[in-house]
């Protein structure tokens, strides 16, 4: 059974309805080797074996029957711990939660269980999920599959971690500034940032309803395989008459994308953070493929692109992080992480006055974004200026700067990003590469990252933790 766990959702979705596998197998499969890795990675911070393994049972039994709940049907995943899960502790990372049980799933759970997956376990997040490292005061660090001394990215971490492991094919990630992106980077795996409004929060950590810094988080799905995030996306995507942003817009298929002609804008620097030779030769190798399929490529970036990083960097804080203050009080939270101490200390509220400007020059920064994309398909960038820094260090801003500064203007602007591995760093670490779309065109994103994976080889097994590194 060592061999399935290492395949992707799809496939032992196919293999689960053809009688190949039983779900059970599956899911013992990959409940083993959380147990083999997770003491290294603490990337799984709570296990439901007998209620996963019970679920199996009866997915056998249904499919015995001729009977399929889905296309996930008897499939096992891991769910990030800022998603309410039915019966299973839900933290969000902060200790207010410490033991929190929710009554019922968040709406992406709930569609995920329906389509028939089998939930494992839940991963680790940094409080609030706010922080490009995974951290929290209840259960501690997460440690990066391909080096355990590193951070395996964040708020996904916990993730992106067990997914390039072996431990879970797929799992949800949420992004507000980057953490869905930044740990399919750090852990070499796939993951797409949808468009702001095609998937509900209802049952996030940070919900839907934030006023002016609403529209920034989104929730994706993350997975070794772009074919695994094709399947999972119109699973999740959707209105759910709760929350308000949510747009009931199609989702176009990726299959039926054609990369001849496609118009692409490239660019390996941002004008703030000049990225590492290898992160800046993997985008070239990407773009030099995707040329090579028929995509015409222009080494450009759009002008705004400064600005609105600027913009992003005030947005947050703008109110003094009083709507930070607002999550911890609702969680009940009052032993707060350093991490966020230090922020919420650091944050200044701005003037009413000052504050309505800032609205309105983001929506100034938005329009020049979206006339800059008026001339092409897609935006192919890094994910971020290094590979996974040391966790020691990550927050210095003299040794790694800009950790989220290629990833968060996309959060501003609201547009779909997906990412998957183009390269290695010298230290042998995964490198990714951003492929950003216009606004409703994952299925844009996601060929193009399709295209990447098969050209250029995508995610590679983790050679430390058992997996013979490919």
């Amino acid at each position: 059974m060592d061999e399935w766990i290492w395949m992707s959702a799809s496939s032992q979705a196919k293999a689960i309805r053809n009688r190949d596998v039983s779900s059970e197998e599956l899911v013992t499969a990959h409940l083993n080797r959380i147990q083999e890795v997770n003491s290294q990675l603490n990337a799984v911070v709570q296990v439901v074996s007998d209620r996963a393994l019970t679920e199996a049972r009866e997915a056998d039994r249904m499919c015995a029957r001729g009977e399929m709940k889905g296309p996930l049907h008897g499939v096992p995943m891991t769910l990030k711990d800022s998603l309410d899960t039915e019966g299973v502790i839900s933290t969000g990372g902060t200790t207010g939660r410490a033991t929190f049980v929710p009554e019922q799933d968040a709406v992406v759970v709930a569609r995920l269980r329906a389509a028939g997956g089998i939930l494992m376990g839940k991963t680790n997040t940094p409080e609030l999920t706010l922080a490009a490292g995974t951290d929290n005061l209840i259960y501690g660090q997460t440690n990066n599959p391909y080096d355990l001394s590193r951070i395996p990215g964040g708020s996904s971490g916990g993730a992106g971690a067990i997914i390039a492991s072996g431990g879970s094919p797929l799992d949800l990630g949420s992004d507000t500034g980057g953490s869905i992106r930044l740990p399919a980077h750090f852990c070499g795996i796939a993951g797409i940032k949808p468009t702001s409004g095609r998937v509900p929060r209802t049952g996030h950590i940070v919900p839907f309803g934030l006023g002016a810094i609403d529209s920034l988080t989104q929730i994706g799905p993350m997975a070794r395989f772009v074919e695994d995030l094709v399947l999972v996306l119109p699973i999740i995507a959707g209105v759910d008459w709760q929350d308000p942003a949510i747009v009931d817009m199609p989702l176009g298929d990726p299959g039926a994308v054609d990369l001849k002609g496609l118009r692409i804008a490239m660019y390996t620097d941002n004008g703030l953070v000049t990225p590492s030779p290898e992160t800046v030769e993997a985008v070239k190798t990407a773009a030099k493929s995707i040329e090579d399929a028929g995509g015409i490529v222009e080494e450009t970036r759009p002008p705004a692109l400064e600005r609105v990083e600027a913009v992003r960097e005030k947005l947050g804080p703008a109110d003094g992080r009083a709507w930070v203050r607002r999550l911890l009080e609702k969680a009940g939270t009052t032993d707060v992480h350093p991490w966020i101490e230090e922020r919420l200390e650091d944050s200044k509220p701005i003037g009413t006055d000052e504050y309505t400007a800032l609205l309105e020059e983001v929506d100034q920064v938005r329009s020049e974004m979206l006339s800059f994309l008026r001339g092409f398909d897609v935006i192919l960038c890094p994910v971020s200026p290094y590979a996974a820094p040391p966790h020691e260090t990550w927050r210095d801003k003299d040794q790694f700067p800009g950790i989220a500064d290629y990833t968060s203007p996309y959060n501003v602007t609201g547009w779909p990003g997906a990412v998957v591995r183009a390269g290695t760093s010298e230290e042998g670490l995964p490198i990714g590469v951003q492929v950003i779309s216009r606004p409703w065109r994952e299925d844009v994103a996601l060929a193009v990252a399709a295209h990447l994976e098969e050209a250029l080889g995508g995610w590679q097994r983790p050679s430390i933790l058992g997996g013979n590194a490919g």
